[in-house]
């Protein structure tokens, strides 16, 4: 028999072995929190953190979900200034159908930027392959970061070495066709994947499944003790137990001798604090995805219905929506825009999208937006996909009360708005006609 002294460099070997699996030949970076965790060992709880280990916790999938899903569904747009600075829809540009439509052969518009969303939430990064004819950018290919090494050809330049999962083959990518976006970064050029630097937070939420699923895999069933009053024999212990462990599967009725007795253990999830460790769990992944925890089905005392869900849909797309927009709004002018090209040419995320699913929001938000003179009718008919009328339909008006006071009487009624304007004035419920 081997002493432990003796398997102890066995088990490391092994150990190491398993860490750098899968990493042979590629560059390590110190982002690389997989094989960082890897090495070094994995987190308190002693769970393994994966991307794929943390999508199987149904908060952090209901987190990415929401998120890379909502930000994927809003209409994303390219507009020109015009010389008097007036944005119009570029709608001819190959931009536009690119990052509106359809950026490559396999993939919608709403596929690629949930992928795309996705990879930020989860790797810390967006790393995408732009395929190019000339200067012309003929489609966008998501890349998953994993399957990434780097090598730094120049100061701040890389090259990338790519190994597609889909095709099992392995390619060079130029920096000029390179797009990353980081999501979190600390130096404005790596980003900080939530996997890694939130390992403890989700290897505990592993933990607390793990442990709830063994409970209910016992059938909620707790320990018990049989009492004896006398000494028995190994064998005679054995029997004992065969017998409990047969009439707790059948159901059937217990059967004690020689003033035997059995207790029941009272251990249940409650008593072991897993209920409130799985809810103190979700709360925790929330604030790492910053989402409020009612809008991923985490029912709590505050209100979920009325003006407190209102109020959080404002939240979630004022500081949750809002900030992912303006990022990626920035990356496409910054990255998929020729240099002439960016002063006159700017990528737009409508949040009004969001919009869409509520007709009194969206019909109270037309009415306001045309009564201030903001936004035509026909304006508003085209972001109904309704035809235009064209005429007055298409003037900015205002209402009437909110006429200039130096307006006040003229045209075909102008004494009548006289007469109204002093009357509010005054108070008086009755002119008397001279």
């Amino acid at each position: 028999m081997k002493t432990d002294k003796q398997t102890w460099p066995r088990r490391m070997k092994s150990a190491v072995a398993g860490a750098v699996s899968g990493w042979l030949g590629r560059e390590i970076q110190l982002t690389d929190g997989d094989f960082w965790r890897g090495w070094l060992g994995n987190n308190f709880s002693g769970q393994r953190v994966t991307v794929h280990s943390t999508l199987q916790l149904s908060t952090a999938m209901a987190c990415v979900r929401l998120l890379s899903e909502v930000i994927s569904t809003l209409p994303f747009g390219l507009y020109e200034k015009d010389k008097n600075g007036t944005p119009i829809a570029a709608s001819d540009h190959q931009l536009y159908y690119l990052i509106h439509t359809q950026p490559n052969a396999d993939m919608t518009a709403s596929t690629f930027w949930q992928v795309f969303m996705a990879s930020m939430l989860l790797h810390g990064v967006a790393r995408v392959e732009k395929r190019m004819a000339g200067r012309t950018i003929t489609s966008l290919i998501p890349l998953v970061p994993e399957c990434i090494s780097r090598r730094r050809i120049a100061p701040g330049v890389y090259e990338w070495h790519y190994n597609d999962p889909i095709l099992g083959t392995s390619r060079v990518i130029a920096p000029a066709n390179q797009w990353e976006v980081p999501a979190f970064t600390l130096n404005g050029v790596d980003g900080l994947s939530p996997i890694a630097f939130g390992a403890n937070v989700f290897g505990a939420a592993l933990a607390a499944d793990k442990a709830s699923a063994e409970t209910f895999t016992n059938g909620l069933k707790s320990p018990g003790l049989v009492m004896m009053d006398s000494v028995l024999k190994p064998d005679q212990r054995e029997d004992i137990r065969q017998h409990v462990d047969k009439v707790q599967k059948t159901g059937s009725v217990m059967v004690m001798e020689k003033g035997a007795g059995f207790q029941q253990l009272q251990m249940n999830p409650q008593d072991a604090e897993l209920l409130s460790t799985r809810k103190f769990n979700i709360e925790e992944i929330c604030r790492w995805y910053r989402v409020d925890p009612s809008l991923v089905g985490h029912g709590g005392k505050d209100s979920n219905w009325g003006t407190g869900l209102e109020e959080k849909m404002t939240w979630l797309v004022t500081l949750a929506m809002r900030p992912w927009a303006v990022k990626l709004e920035q990356a496409i002018r910054k990255d998929l825009l020729r240099p002439e090209e960016k002063r006159r040419y700017y990528a737009e995320i409508s949040l009004e999208g969001l919009l869409r699913g509520d007709s009194k929001a969206r019909a109270a938000f037309y009415s306001q937006m045309v009564q201030n003179g903001i936004m035509t009718r026909d304006e508003c008919r085209r972001l109904e996909n309704l035809p235009v009328h064209g005429g007055q339909a298409d003037a900015l008006t205002v209402q009437s009360n909110l006429l200039p006071i130096d307006q006040l009487g003229l045209g075909a009624d102008g004494a009548t708005q006289v007469r109204q304007a002093l009357n509010a004035w005054l108070s008086q419920d009755k002119v008397t006609e001279q």
